[in-house]
């Protein structure tokens, strides 16, 4: 299901009349939205929301963790679009539902479910043509992932140096990693996002790395690093870089990020 709460998003009527008025408060469920054919009826958004170019110039109503429920408010809103719960969308909840405005969840647990929530936005939106235009685009990608020859790869994905923090029970990510031909060693941990140590890593030994540089940290730099700490991987050029809004944003441009990977997992069973 590709809505987190246990609910599908409603279908609504076909468009007609006045057009919805959207707020979205993640990145990833604007570039949903956007996907979905109604980007252009976002009235406020959150501020990284930055892709595609266009949705820069919609208004901020806060930072994705904080945001304004007065600024939400008078933006009258006609749907809300958001990632994960939290104490605020659940306090945005009870004063958006005396108003009759939904507050829904773009959580998508595989990488099916993400041409699966644009069709359900489109149905809502009124915007079914373009979104089942976008999401049969997308299957058609995610049918053609080519992973690497068997056996799986233990993968090891770095998604901040310092701290050390990788993926672990992330049911999306790890979808991925297994279309792609790979394993995350820790996709047992008990959260989504654990920060580890060295020391960990280096006694898991995975036969890749999938870094996802922020600012100087570059590949070459983190290639370095780890090579120091000896470990094997990085010692044989089996370390990658992926766009962290690609691989971090559960949208559309994860497949974008699939693609990425599984072409790295081909190349690294070319090296020693």
């Amino acid at each position: 299901m590709p809505v987190a709460a246990a609910a599908p998003l409603a279908t609504g009527p076909a468009r007609h009349g006045t057009p919805p008025r959207i707020v979205t408060l993640a990145p990833n469920a604007t570039e949903l939205v956007y996907a979905a054919g109604a980007g252009a009826d976002i009235v406020g958004t959150v501020l990284r929301s930055d892709y595609p170019p266009e949705a820069r110039t919609i208004p901020r109503i806060g930072d994705g963790i904080q945001f304004s429920e007065e600024t939400i408010l008078t933006l009258r809103p006609t749907l809300v679009v958001g990632w994960l719960p939290s104490d605020g969308t659940r306090s945005l909840e009870r004063r958006l539902a005396p108003l009759g405005v939904p507050l829904v969840y773009a959580n998508p647990k595989s990488l099916d479910d993400i041409p699966a929530l644009i069709r359900d936005l489109g149905d809502r939106l009124g915007t079914r043509a373009a979104a089942d235009a976008a999401a049969r685009g997308l299957e058609r990608r995610i049918r053609a992932l080519r992973p690497a020859p068997p056996p799986p790869q233990t993968v090891f994905i770095e998604i901040s140096a310092d701290p050390l923090y990788t993926l672990g029970r992330d049911p999306l990510t790890n979808d991925l990693l297994a279309r792609c031909g790979g394993v995350n060693p820790y996709a047992t941990h008990a959260i989504a996002a654990p920060q580890v140590s060295v020391e960990s890593v280096l006694h898991l030994n995975p036969q890749v790395l999938i870094v996802s540089p922020y600012g100087r940290e570059t590949l070459a730099a983190r290639r370095a690093w780890w090579a120091q700490h000896g470990l094997p991987a990085a010692l044989a050029d089996r370390i990658y870089a992926v766009d962290p809004d690609q691989l971090h944003r559960p949208g559309p441009r994860l497949v974008d990020a699939a693609e990425a990977i599984c072409a790295d997992l081909r190349d690294s069973r070319t090296r020693p």
